[in-house]
């Protein structure tokens, strides 16, 4: 199975996913169009690196619409609302090792990946619980400070 296909995302998160698809389907993709156009009046098409350049921004916007649209299609809605645990949804303040604290949110979509070491390590994890994270230098180890549902 890809790590696309059955992401949990929040309602808030498909949101944000649907409108970034809406501003690339629509004005980014009218600019990358106007862009080619616009290089092709500069004449010989096979010395012309502002086509090419322009070609190429084109192809890779039209895989980001692929993969956005995938996302979408394969996601799976979850409302996460408990304080107790910590779930796709949650925002969660943890302390390492040396008292410094950091809140991350468990989020597919611009935050903590639930399947990242990070992630995995506190998915079910509630207030008050230590965690091992697994790291390329070694595990460290992250204590629950709070859990709170995101908006």
């Amino acid at each position: 199975m890809s790590d696309l296909e059955g992401q949990q995302i929040t309602e808030a998160q498909r949101e944000a996913l649907a409108a970034e698809l809406s501003d690339m389907e629509g004005p980014q993709r009218a600019a990358a169009v106007e862009a080619i156009a616009h290089a092709r009046a500069f004449g010989d098409l096979s010395e012309n690196f502002e086509y090419h350049a322009a070609k190429n921004e084109q192809g890779l916007l039209e895989a980001r619409i692929r993969k956005l649209r995938h996302r979408l299609q394969h996601a799976v809605i979850v409302e996460h609302t408990s304080t107790e645990q910590v779930g796709v949804g949650s925002i969660v303040e943890i302390e390492d090792e040396q008292g410094e604290k950091m809140e991350i949110e468990i989020s597919s979509v611009g935050g903590v990946s639930p399947t990242s070491p990070l992630g995995s390590a506190l998915m079910g994890a509630s207030v008050g619980d230590g965690v091992d994270v697994p790291a390329p230098r070694g595990s460290w180890h992250a204590k629950v400070v709070a859990i709170r549902a995101s908006t």
